[in-house]
């Protein structure tokens, strides 16, 4: 069986996509804050750093695979938490075990949003994201100057780090696949985890104002092992055709949304 790294497997999807990857007898090394194996704050530039190299020295024959779960919602209050640990807390991680990917043809898959495709995110700072990400304290300082408080403000924040995270899955996929890495991204719709529990009630409501087919009739949300299973999915040789793809795993909502768009 394989070795796997994730990323905020101690809460929430990833503590699912952990139990399921045991379960099919693959070794999990979680990163996360608390209750894991490496602790550190993908947040920071050190944070990142350590996860990468403790990685290279438990590791150093490579990994099978890599899932990248860690981050916060639109929410949490915290514009600049939002950027850093979403966005470049993903990417780097990526960009820092890639060697360690190449050598056993690993996967990766990285989290995104089913938002991404409901017009919410702030193009300007994901085209920043995108084009400039050596650059992590200039955007952070230009978001500094936003409202944290407004919901609205920190959703469309939150919105461009997942557009800005699928964009550089997209962008890199090919290249990645070439030496034997496929990458691919999970978007996930609304579902139950500790990060939608703790929720305003503004949150809650906005949350549940958006619509889930295959739970027509209830008030539930998706359940955390759904989106798990589409993780473990990707990362396994049954899906080895499959790179460069975002993958919606929201019970229909996207399609619901934009039923006209095909690609």
């Amino acid at each position: 069986m394989g070795v796997y790294a994730i990323t905020g497997g101690s809460s929430g999807i990833g503590a699912k996509t952990v139990e399921q990857l045991k379960a099919n007898g693959h070794d999990v090394i979680n990163i996360d804050l608390q209750k894991c194996d490496i602790e550190a704050d993908l947040a920071s530039v050190e944070g990142r750093q350590k996860a990468i190299d403790a990685l290279h020295k438990m590791h150093p024959e490579g990994l099978d695979g890599l899932v990248c779960c860690a981050g916060v919602s639109g929410a949490c209050g915290n514009l600049k938490l939002i950027i850093s640990l979403n966005f470049f807390g993903t990417i780097s991680i990526v960009k820092g075990v890639y060697d360690l990917l190449k050598k056993k043809s690993g996967t990766c898959v990285m989290i995104t949003s089913n938002t991404i495709s409901q017009g919410a995110a702030r193009m300007d700072i994901a085209d920043l994201l995108n084009n400039n990400n050596d650059d992590e304290q200039r955007i952070l300082n230009l978001v500094s100057k936003m409202d944290g408080t407004n919901l609205s403000v920190g959703n469309s924040i939150y919105v461009a780090t997942k557009y800005a995270v699928a964009r550089w899955m997209r962008r890199h996929s090919a290249t990645y696949a070439a030496n034997k890495v496929r990458i691919n991204a999970v978007a996930p719709g609304n579902v139950h985890t500790a990060m939608t529990a703790t929720m305003s009630a503004n949150a809650k409501m906005a949350l549940n104002a958006l619509p889930i087919p295959t739970k027509y009739g209830t008030e539930t949300l998706m359940d955390a092992e759904e989106i798990a299973s589409a993780i473990v999915f990707l990362s396994s040789h049954e899906a080895r055709g499959i790179n460069g793809v975002i993958l919606f795993v929201d019970g229909g909502t996207d399609a619901l949304l934009n039923t006209e768009k095909v690609y």
